[in-house]
């Protein structure tokens, strides 16, 4: 048979943690189709960059792309619901809970795709060049953010400023931010260390990833491929939510020790005075799409009960 070659696209640095997945899956691939299938990998936006991943796989300028689904919040409405403040506690669980919830609802949105796996970051977190110790002190601070965050610092009331991770590190230099939100692994993958030297731990939301392939390219495959990558889907959500947080505990570990980096924990007192700014969000995401169609309450029900059941676990 012939070989089979794949293109697979990648917006962020070879080193972080969305591509560190790719590589595993290509591996993977390669190994279990018996070399049957070799897979060309494009980190850090050489195919194609964020905004334009998904376009980009349908139209068929990669075979297979990777994207995050919070910097089009409009068009993934249904997999971005996993970035309401709804208690996610790590990536696996995230990971695990946003491929059910893709499953149960096979949203219109990737239809013109076939979804290989998702995943999730872990909780974000606040870094920022100076130290954020009470909700006070978040006010006016203005901080990197995309999709379900941005509301998230709003109500906070921070101002949050959206751009592509892979635009940050210039930000901060130039001071057009002064900290951003995300999940921690990027202070070591950034070196965003060397100049947030401080970390708010608030352990609210995740941002959802999808990998999608080209309808024709998948429709072409022989049927024994096809099962190498449907066999994988639901492993490589999980491997990648288990690598995601021991990278976070491992860049936590890397800041304190390398950079000396302040962690800093709000108090059970102060961290309900954060989450409870937080309540009106889910309950207007839910009237929004709800007025859209979407089963917007049940979406976010089967949401809380997948936390539940994986978090059980």
């Amino acid at each position: 048979a012939k070989a089979i070659k794949l293109t697979y696209a990648n917006f962020p640095p070879a080193p972080t943690f969305p591509c560190v997945q790719m590589e595993r899956w290509k591996q993977e691939v390669e190994k279990r189709t018996g070399g049957k299938v070799t897979v060309e990998t494009y980190p850090g936006g050489t195919l194609l960059d964020a905004k334009d991943m998904m376009d980009g796989v349908i139209a068929g300028q990669a075979d297979i792309g990777c994207l995050c689904m919070s910097y089009q919040p409009g068009r993934f409405a249904v997999t971005n619901a996993t970035s309401l403040p709804l208690g996610i506690p790590n990536a696996k669980v995230g990971s695990q809970v946003l491929w059910d919830l893709y499953n149960k609802y096979k949203p219109g949105e990737f239809k013109d795709v076939k979804v290989l796996t998702m995943f999730a970051t872990a909780p974000s977190n606040i870094m920022s060049r100076k130290a954020i110790r009470t909700l006070d002190n978040v006010k006016g601070c203005d901080l990197r953010a995309s999709g379900g965050a941005a509301e998230i610092l709003k109500a906070w009331g921070a101002n949050q400023v959206g751009m592509p991770m892979s635009d940050t590190p210039e930000a901060l230099q130039k001071g057009t931010v002064q900290g951003l939100f995300s999940s921690v692994e990027v202070m070591k993958d950034f070196k965003f260390a060397e100049q947030c030297k401080f970390v708010t731990l608030t352990d609210t939301v995740i941002y959802p990833f999808a990998v999608v392939m080209n309808k024709a390219k998948w429709d072409s495959l022989p049927a024994d491929v096809q099962k190498v990558m449907e066999d994988l889907a639901a492993e490589q959500c999980v491997w990648t939510g288990e690598y995601m947080d021991n990278h976070c505990a491992e860049a936590i570990d890397w800041s304190k020790k390398e950079q000396q980096v302040e962690v800093i924990t709000l108090s059970a007192a102060e961290k309900a005075k954060w989450d409870e700014s937080l309540a009106p969000i889910t309950a207007a995401w839910i009237a929004a799409n709800t007025a859209k169609g979407l089963p917007a309450a049940q979406i976010v029900a089967d949401i809380k009960a997948s936390i539940a059941a994986h978090a059980a676990k």
